[in-house]
């Protein structure tokens, strides 16, 4: 049974990967947002924005630990993930600003891995 047909991991959730038992990313730390599409392995709610998917930024600071809304939005147990401020630089997003200029968003973890271990998508 897939995540979408009703088990309580979200559709978006990295193989093998369990739920965090606490967070992973202290502030200052480069993340890399996962470039995954589960929406087109079937039905889901994603709140990690498609711009950022592949991207690397810089944690800001954890905001606590929040029901995934992944699968509250299916009325599935959701269990508690943590959510981060990431800051991003905006002109490699859209290709326009002036240096200096930022994008900050609200993540949950399970969408990060440390930059290190990625490469920055062009």
């Amino acid at each position: 049974m897939t995540p979408a047909e009703g088990t309580s991991a979200a559709a978006s959730d990295p193989p093998g990967r369990s739920v965090a038992t606490g967070p992973r990313f202290p502030p200052g730390t480069r993340v890399h947002v996962r470039d995954d599409w589960p929406e087109r392995r079937g039905p889901c709610h994603i709140r990690t924005p498609h711009y950022l998917r592949g991207r690397t930024g810089t944690v800001q600071r954890l905001l606590g630990c929040f029901a995934n809304p992944e699968d509250l939005a299916f009325g599935r147990p959701a269990p508690k993930r943590e959510l981060y401020h990431v800051l991003f630089e905006q002109k490699p997003i859209w290709n326009e600003g002036y240096p200096g200029d930022e994008v900050l968003v609200e993540i949950f973890e399970h969408w990060l891995e440390p930059a290190e271990a990625t490469k920055e998508a062009v």
